[in-house]
């Protein structure tokens, strides 16, 4: 686990004004990685770091060599149009290339390798996105306790909670080829469902699409087939988080996921946005794993450890807004629905990497885990509509409009935002996720 360093210091700032913005996601204390190439060129897209709202172009700075050693190997590898081989290299080179940017991009930096790097910014503006890696493996968790006590509420009344979710973390292999980027829109996905008190199913397009609001992160390096990852070792191997939107057919999934689990329900699209915030950037918010008091279930021995219970948690607040037609034909924000925080997940993101490997499955870099939906013990916390509206029962109104939704509607754009904060550390933000549901294809 990353420890406080001279790159966490709140008082440092950069030649690059924006970065000290009041509310800037991307201070000099961040320095997360996106892959992105200038909008509407054909070049080939490149890593990149964030300093305010600039982009360094990696492989411009890889050109101009503005690093040395370790770091400049380090710059190569994250210049490539993936990250995948940035993130087999591990932490040091990880490290290398936070701190060696860190140290030309502060204010008090001079040289020629400054003026190097000065030349290598592009506006976030001008840019364009796609995917940060390569994503051969894509798994969702289920952490969230108040999430599956909801949403047990709605498809088991008497009984929401299942018998194993306090004692492993639960997940799903998802759909890999389905993951985009942020603002790519996707239409409404068909497929079964069962209707309340119908005999048979019936096919057609998706009537209950909800979000769910997520953390993804990124295994940087992976772990050989056959050898578990140890709870103590789990975090070596998480490069870095994004916020994750696992978009999800209710009504097809409900009716699918018995008993071996979502299909259909969601595997049509999974958004995730372009920044990709290391943990380095994010030990200054690190907090204690979620306390279970006897006589709850405590974990077993391999998902249980002092430096688990001490920081495995993660401090980040996090909003989802719902942007409708009509908003943007008003030109309204999106109407704020839930704000949480990510601390409040059971399970924590070094117990979700033992648990996944401790049979002997081979992580490999770039592989994308989801947290689940995240959900704190407060109605207004709920990070799906399924909460919200109460499996449907209960519209919600959104603000600026007045207009009504218990799922989501054609033409809706979902924004999830996150960032870290807190008096005596530096602002973190992950920019944000969004994307937009159009009508169902003909058929």
């Amino acid at each position: 686990m990353p420890t406080l360093n001279h790159t966490h210091d709140p008082q440092s700032t950069s030649w690059v004004a924006s970065a000290q913005a009041t509310g800037a996601d991307f201070p000099i204390q961040n320095l997360p990685l996106a892959v992105f190439r200038r909008a509407g060129s054909h070049a080939a897209f490149r890593g990149g770091v964030a300093i305010g709202d600039q982009i360094i172009d990696l492989a411009a700075a890889h050109a101009a060599g503005v690093l040395d050693g370790l770091g400049a190997q380090a710059l190569a590898a994250a210049a490539e149009p993936t990250l995948n081989h940035f993130f087999a290299e591990g932490p040091s080179a990880w490290r290398a290339l936070r701190h060696g940017l860190f140290d030309l991009l502060h204010s008090s930096a001079t040289g020629a390798k400054v003026d190097s790097l000065r030349s290598c910014l592009v506006a976030q503006a001008d840019a364009e996105f796609t995917l940060p890696a390569r994503v051969a493996n894509y798994t969702d968790f289920y952490t969230s306790i108040h999430h599956a006590r909801n949403v047990g509420k709605v498809i088991r009344p008497d009984d929401p909670l299942t018998p194993n979710f306090q004692w492993l973390p639960i997940a799903y292999h998802g759909r890999a080829s389905s993951v985009v980027m942020s603002g790519t829109a996707f239409h409404r996905p068909h497929g079964q469902a069962m209707p309340p008190g119908a005999k048979m199913p019936v096919y057609g397009a998706c009537a209950r699409l909800d979000y769910e609001l997520e953390m993804g992160f990124f295994i940087g390096t992976g772990n050989a087939l056959g050898e578990p990852v140890p709870l103590g070792e789990a975090e070596d191997h998480i490069f870095g988080m994004c916020l994750l939107n696992d978009w999800s057919a209710r009504d097809h999934q409900f009716w699918e996921m018995n008993p071996l689990g979502p299909f259909l329900g969601k595997n049509f699209c999974t958004s995730i946005s372009p920044w990709i915030v290391t943990m380095e950037a994010l030990a200054p918010y690190r907090v204690p794993a979620v306390e279970r008091p006897a006589p709850e279930p405590q974990p077993l021995a391999y998902l249980d450890g002092a430096a688990n219970r001490a920081a495995g948690g993660v401090d980040v607040q996090l909003t989802v807004g719902i942007e409708s037609a009509e908003h943007r034909a008003r030109g309204l924000a999106p109407a704020e629905v839930s704000r949480t925080n990510f601390h409040h997940q059971y399970w924590t993101i070094a117990q979700m990497v033992t648990q996944h490997t401790v049979g002997g499955c081979n992580l490999q870099p770039g592989d994308l885990l989801g947290t689940g939906t995240i959900s704190g013990p407060t109605p207004a916390e709920a990070g799906a509509m399924v909460e919200l509206s109460r499996g449907g029962t209960q519209p919600i109104t959104l603000a600026g409009t007045g207009e009504t939704r218990t799922f989501l509607q054609d033409g809706d754009t979902v924004v999830l935002r996150g960032w870290c904060e807190k008096p005596g550390a530096a602002r973190v933000g992950f920019g944000e996720c969004r994307g937009q549901v159009l009508p169902a294809r003909a058929r």
